[in-house]
This record gives structure tokens, C-alpha cells and sequence, in this order.
């Protein structure tokens, strides 16, 4: 049965890090879910891939300023083997990692480069209905002119599974347009249980992978088969887009920016604010220092030369147009 704690659901929240970008971005996503939650009931889980005949070189954090840091913070290690994906499909770890955490206790899935901004208590989460980030583009499938198109695409990997494809559209969406099907993006998703979630997402992205419908013998899986199973997952489970009320996750409460250039560049003043007040302090300034994006943007102010660059209230409706103009003003880093 779900712990309480204050009248909610108490819940872990998982993260994934390894060496390289994702250590300081756990730091700087522990940190800020300290300075927003004091008083956070759960516990915070960096999910790290462990050496293993998937991964070329070893993953694992080694940077001590930066285990001491996320010690002190409050984030607890998380080490999990890689039996499926590892380095060719390195978003595999957000599903490997779901079974490593305890069974049983409901969880909350962050991708790394996420800010918390405000209370996660008044998210109202119904952990028997699971539902994941509609911040997201039209991305996946691609149709092609003479190839299948979106029914068709997506209505046969319902069948792969025996799920209910037509229980899973918005009517309210033409025909053939992406926003009628299910489709997420993967940089939140939350259950009751991460195992249960966690082996049918295994399941369903490797049998995908392994063993698609010949309708998709035109589409691209790298980078989009946690994306393209992730919905077949939460519909399986009785959830959806209607899940989650709009306005806390990807609002409010947290921010899924990607990279420190599209932060500056598209969120609203009191995202930047809550970016320099938690990188602030000299304890964790030392650490995210370190890497040459962090310093540049946050502590050199090249984040504001690019905020300079675009109005936040007439932004391109692309985020390939927001990533161009960076470039071509030299201030791009990732």
C-alpha cells in the first residue's frame, strides 16, 4: 500500500546520471528540488548504469566533488546493469532503471535536465492512472508519400500488444493529424509501481525493436522508441493524456529546458531566476564549474547574451529555429 505523508502519496522521484553532462545535471536538478522541497517525503533516486558488456568504457560517476555533492543533497546512488540497450540506446536506461527501485512504492521519472521550480506536493498525481510529458512535437512517425500513415502506423502496434487502439484517440483532432494519437515525450512519466511499469516497458520497446510490424519498415527507432512505446505502456495501465492536470509538470513546478541554451533562450523570467539562485551558492558553484556549459552559461552570463537574441513573447514556434539562430551567433553548447 502507498506510505502518506501529509495527507499525499508519498513517491520517489528517479533520475538518471553517468559520467560526462548528466553528473552535473543531476547536481543541478538535486539542488533545485532541495531549495523547492525541503520537506520532500520521498526519496531521490540517480539511476547509473553499471560497467557491462553494453557499454564501451565505464559509465559510472567518478568525479568525487560530485558524489559528495549529490550525498549532500540528499540523492542516493542507484546502480543498475544494462541488459537490453546500454551505450547504442542510452534512453534505454530510464526503462532499465525502473527496476532497480523499490517495488511496489510509487515513483516519478525526471529526465536529468529538468528544474524543479516549485512544490511537488500540490502536484495532483493519481499514481493508479499513469500519464507522462505532452511537452512534445510532432516527431514521430515520419509518414512517408506512398508509405502508411498515422492510423495505420500506430493502430499496429496497438494490435501488436491487444490493446484498444480507437479508446486511445482524441476525437476532437482531424484525422491523420499527430495530436489525435497518443504520443508523448518521455521526460516525465509516473506509476504506482516501477516494476510493473518497468518490465512492460521493457517488453513492449524491445519487442518493438526486435520484432516491429511491417508497417513500420520505413521509420526511424533512434532516437524514438521510448517515445513510441512509452504511450502503448500508459494506455495499457488505464492512463492517457488526460491523466495529469495541465499547468504543474513542464509548468509551474518543474521545467524539462533540455540544454542551458534553450533555457535562456525560451523559459520566462522566473525559470532564469531559479536557475541562478540555486546554482549560486559555493558548494555547488565548485562542482557545476566543472563543466565548460554550466560556467560558460550560468557563471560567464553567456546564457543572457542568448536570452538578448530572442523575444520570449514572440518566440519561433520551432525549436530548430531557436537552435539555429544560437549557432549562428557562436553561444551554442551542449
Amino acid at each position: 500500500m502507498a506510505r502518506k505523508a501529509s495527507g499525499k502519496t508519498r513517491f520517489n522521484i528517479m533520475i538518471v546520471g553517468q559520467g560526462g553532462r548528466l553528473q552535473y545535471e543531476a547536481c543541478l536538478f538535486a539542488a533545485s528540488l532541495r531549495a523547492a522541497n525541503p520537506n520532500f517525503a520521498g526519496r531521490l533516486f540517480v539511476a547509473e548504469p553499471q560497467p557491462g558488456p553494453l557499454w564501451e568504457n565505464d559509465p559510472r560517476i567518478h568525479n568525487p566533488a560530485v558524489l559528495d555533492l549529490l550525498s549532500d543533497l540528499g540523492a542516493e546512488i542507484l546502480p543498475f546493469d544494462s541488459h537490453a540497450f546500454g551505450q547504442t540506446y542510452p534512453y534505454g536506461n530510464k526503462i532499465e532503471a525502473l527496476l532497480a527501485l523499490p517495488k511496489g512504492e510509487p515513483f516519478l521519472f525526471l529526465d536529468t535536465d529538468t528544474l524543479v521550480l516549485g512544490d511537488l506536493d500540490t502536484v495532483p498525481f493519481d499514481f493508479d492512472l499513469p500519464s507522462a510529458s505532452l511537452k512534445v512535437e510532432g516527431t514521430w512517425p515520419e509518414i512517408e508519400l506512398y508509405g502508411p500513415g498515422y492510423t495505420e502506423t500506430w493502430k499496429s502496434l496497438y494490435d501488436r500488444f491487444g490493446l484498444d487502439f480507437e479508446s486511445s484517440l482524441d476525437l476532437s483532432q482531424p484525422d491523420e493529424y499527430w495530436r489525435r494519437y497518443l504520443y508523448f515525450n518521455a521526460g516525465f512519466f509516473y506509476y504506482r509501481c516501477p516494476h510493473e511499469f518497468g518490465q512492460r516497458f521493457l517488453d513492449y520497446a524491445t519487442e518493438i525493436r526486435d520484432n516491429p510490424p511491417r508497417e513500420l519498415v520505413c521509420q526511424s527507432l533512434n532516437p524514438w522508441l521510448d517515445q513510441v512505446a512509452l504511450p502503448l505502456v500508459i494506455h495499457s495501465f488505464g492512463g492517457g493524456r488526460d491523466a495529469l492536470e495541465p499547468g504543474y509538470l513542464d509548468g509551474d513546478v518543474t521545467c524539462h529546458y533540455r540544454l542551458l541554451p534553450l533555457l535562456y533562450a525560451r523559459e520566462n523570467d522566473r525559470v532564469v531566476e531559479a536557475l541562478e539562485q540555486v546554482t549560486a551558492p559555493n558548494r555547488i558553484k565548485k562542482v557545476l564549474k566543472q563543466y565548460d556549459p554550466f560556467k560558460r552559461m550560468i557563471y560567464q552570463a553567456r546564457g543572457h547574451k542568448v536570452r538578448a537574441l530572442f523575444d520570449q513573447d514572440n518566440l519561433p514556434r520551432k525549436e530548430r529555429a531557436l537552435r539555429n539562430t544560437i549557432k549562428r551567433n557562436g553561444f551554442w553548447m551542449r
